[in-house]
């Protein structure tokens, strides 16, 4: 079942949000993920934000400022089981057009967004971590 954020959810989201992105990213140090943790959970209310439940568990999430995806977390358990794909369906629903930024070295998720139309358009650096990041597009 996927709803609307509500503020009772922002622990469950914020515990997928670390984990995950310490897991996927281990090219990146964690504490750059630690460090933005505050910043993240301050922030993370003023974003359009889905949440998709299984057996009334947060099992993932998507955040989305005006068009731009801020990222799409689905607990590692949970991934390959449509989670993600709902949740981008769920933002697909009201845009004409979407935007992400994906590190190159997150082939997997590069992958997932490529299988759900979107195109790289634009590479360049992340200037608080020096990793290159690619500029996906989608176009209803």
């Amino acid at each position: 079942m996927i709803r609307e954020f509500e503020i009772k959810d922002i622990d469950a989201i914020m515990n997928i949000w670390i984990k995950e992105n310490i897991r996927v990213h281990s090219f990146i140090p964690k504490e750059y993920w630690e460090s933005n943790y505050d910043f993240v959970k301050e922030i993370l209310p003023n974003a359009e934000v889905y949440v998709e439940f299984v057996k009334d568990k947060v099992v993932g999430f998507i955040g989305i400022m005006d068009d731009h995806i801020e990222g799409i977390f689905v607990d590692h358990h949970h991934q390959g089981n449509g989670v993600g794909t709902a949740l981008l369906q769920e933002a697909k629903a009201s845009k004409n057009h979407l935007t992400l930024h994906v590190y190159k070295q997150n082939t997997n998720a590069i992958r997932f967004y490529q299988k759900n139309d979107f195109v790289v358009t634009d590479e360049h650096i992340d200037e608080n971590t020096g990793e290159i990041e690619c500029t996906m597009n989608w176009n209803q």
